[in-house]
């Protein structure tokens, strides 16, 4: 991606290096290291959370698994993108008449307090709608590479962006509503379905930061397909036969590897959020 030396946002809140408090808060001990280990990517609901504060399970002070020239890097990198997702969105919002209020993204390091709850780097990249704020661990561009064999620039972008488009989704009114009508489930699967349309529908979004980067000539060759391996990495049936060896499609939350790259390619090709309606 073309991103060295263009503009950064300012809607950004650097947390790296600063401690939230030891083990003992909410969700603490084995349950909660249990949460951690079955915390899906790009979660929304964090509550029951672990509150670890800047320490590992066996009590060590956390270290970054980035260099101190990767953490620059992307500290810029992300800054870019997420001025990339002002440009794109202010330009959709303004087409409406509407005035486009972007996101705060949150740097920290493990794990930062929010207004969601204790947020871990171990659930990945995630959004909280109380407090309108994009919380992202840079080190999660490692575990992309080495756990989600997802690497690259344009991958990295792709998960920031559909973090964003989950803030779209509250600015819409959407969010409240799924998380309302998901209260009044008939059942988990039910839930679970809401939530899968929900992701899929911020791939959409994300893919229209996407028709935007092309269009304005900041996506190189190959970027593409980063992207696009991206958001097949996350699919729910992927993580899941990873992790255990087996897939249970009632307890998806995000979508199948296919379901995520199409939604995803849905808004790079026609750049409209019209085409992002997953609820029919």
């Amino acid at each position: 991606m073309r991103w060295q030396g263009r503009r950064e946002s300012n809607n950004v809140e650097d947390r790296r290096g600063s401690s939230s408090g030891g083990f003992g808060g909410k969700g603490g001990g084995i349950v909660g290291l249990l949460i951690l280990l079955v915390g899906a990517y790009f979660g929304v609901d964090l509550s029951g959370l672990v509150n670890t504060g800047g320490l590992t399970s066996s009590g060590q002070q956390y270290q970054s698994s980035l260099s101190e020239q990767e953490e620059q890097q992307l500290n810029s990198f992300s800054r870019v993108v997420l001025a990339d997702t002002e440009v794109a969105w202010d330009q959709y919002f303004a087409k409406s008449g509407q005035r486009y209020v972007a996101p705060t993204m949150v740097l920290y390091n493990y794990a930062t307090q929010t207004s969601c709850g204790m947020g871990q780097a171990a659930m990945g990249p995630f959004y909280c709608p109380n407090d309108q704020r994009v919380y992202l661990d840079l080190s999660f561009y490692k575990d992309m590479s080495n756990k989600l064999r997802a690497s690259g620039d344009a991958a990295f972008a792709y998960v920031i962006a559909h973090e964003v488009g989950h803030h779209v989704q509250n600015l819409l009114g959407i969010l409240p509503k799924v998380q309302q009508a998901q209260q009044h489930s008939s059942s988990r699967a039910a839930a679970n379905e809401l939530s899968v349309k929900l992701e899929l529908q911020a791939d959409c979004f994300a893919g229209i930061w996407g028709y935007y980067a092309d269009k304005n000539g900041i996506l190189e060759s190959g970027d593409l397909e980063e992207a696009f391996n991206a958001a097949e990495a996350v699919g729910d049936d992927r993580l899941q036969k990873q992790s255990q060896g087996y897939v249970v499609p009632d307890s998806f939350t995000h979508g199948t590897s296919a379901q995520r790259l199409a939604w995803f390619k849905r808004g790079l090709q026609s750049g409209d959020i019209k085409q992002c309606n997953p609820f029919g």
